[in-house]
């Protein structure tokens, strides 16, 4: 008789009539010490191992075939570590991947829209209430009531089949009307209208993203993105010399390129998803916010990165699946503020007291509402 006691992760200590042993380390690799000789064990695979460490006439094979499986156990540790690597590759891959293709999502044309068509009443359930009121009362052995009483609930059946439909239709032709009215003033830019359907559509967005107002036919857009840190990794697959898998670090103005794509990717997306969904907007002008976290006073701080108009006419030919996001807003925005450090090219904040129409802008947006939204 004995007993086992776990010690702490890989530390066990067993009692027998041969006295106290431990064991220490992974099942993979597992050293045994104490009552008796030392031993190595190894669970890799579906068949155990042990052998005795040290001393004995036998010890020299015993411990070659000990080596054997350390050798074994350390290839298993290091394809193991491969393994893992090559999934962190492929993530990262899949990151920058999706930082490149931001702004090629395409948004379908809003369109007049039509009320649903009613569903038709339940004449069974109908038919089954009228029936059973009319025979109410009836003998089952009164065949010539119960007929003429189940003439009357087809009547009423009938009846009450085209008041119902009569009432659907009614309804759907209201809701028609209300859509249409509702249409007719996103078509001629209602501001009231164009602002609750652009925060109906941007409600599933990444980046939180608002429409703060709208003159004519020109629409004005925030967008809060995250820092760098956030978005862009610190380190980016590649192959050695070799051919061998790398992790290699990414230079700063490596890592701020591909933040700027990030940046313009969500200035596209929202600028195309406006315009597609309010028909009769010409023009939109974005301002780009960064959140840099609270204030001395806990109130949420925020910096513009970027800010640029864009014109639906501009956007028009413009190869989306092919051409950078950068590229596509330095090529069709007009009006661009950007402020890059010259050394490593990372967006700097716009100097606000500078442009008071773009600080005009900013002081219309709700930063509570927009930064609880991230």
């Amino acid at each position: 008789m004995g007993f086992s006691i776990k010690l702490a992760p890989g530390v066990r200590i067993r009692a027998s009539s041969r006295g106290i042993r431990t064991s220490v380390g992974p099942r993979a690799a597992r050293v045994h010490f104490g009552a008796g000789r030392t031993g190595f064990s190894t669970g890799a695979g579906p068949v155990g191992f042990y052998t005795s460490l040290g001393g004995g006439r036998r010890s020299g094979g015993r411990a070659t075939s000990a080596a054997t499986y350390q050798r074994q156990v350390a290839a298993q540790q290091r394809q193991a570590a491969h393994a893992q690597r090559v999934e962190e590759a492929q993530r990262l891959a899949q990151t920058f991947l999706r930082i490149l293709e931001l702004h090629r999502v395409d948004f379908p044309a809003a369109s007049r829209p039509i009320a649903p068509q009613p569903a038709p009443p339940d004449r069974a359930s109908i038919h089954k209430h009228y029936e059973q009121h009319a025979l109410a009362g009836i003998g089952l052995f009164e065949r010539a009531k119960r007929a003429r009483a189940k003439q009357f609930a087809t009547q009423w059946t009938e009846a009450e089949m085209q008041r119902q439909w009569a009432t659907r239709c009614e309804q759907q032709e209201g809701w028609q009307q209300y859509l249409d009215q509702r249409w007719q003033q996103l078509c001629s830019n209602s501001p009231e209208v164009v602002l609750e359907t652009l925060e109906e559509a941007f409600e599933d967005n990444e980046s939180p993203s608002a429409a703060v107002g709208v003159i004519a036919d020109e629409v004005s857009l925030v967008v809060l993105v995250p820092s760098v840190d956030q978005v862009v990794p610190e380190r980016m697959p590649t192959t050695t010399q070799a051919g061998n898998l790398s992790l290699r670090k990414l230079p700063q103005r490596d890592r701020a390129a591909y933040y700027k794509q990030f940046v313009c990717g969500q200035v596209l997306v929202t600028v195309r998803e406006a315009l597609a969904v309010a028909p009769a907007i010409a023009s939109a002008r974005v301002a780009v916010l960064r959140q840099d976290g609270p204030d001395s006073y806990g109130r949420p701080r925020v910096s513009c990165l970027l800010a640029a108009k864009f014109d639906r006419q501009a956007l028009n030919g413009v190869q989306w699946q092919t051409a950078d996001a950068a590229r596509i807003v330095n090529d069709t925005s007009t009006e661009p503020l950007l402020n890059q450090r010259a050394r490593t090219g990372e967006l700097q904040p716009l100097n606000l007291a500078t442009e008071p129409a773009l600080a005009e802008l900013l002081s219309a947006v709700d930063l509570a509402e927009l930064t609880s939204e991230q």
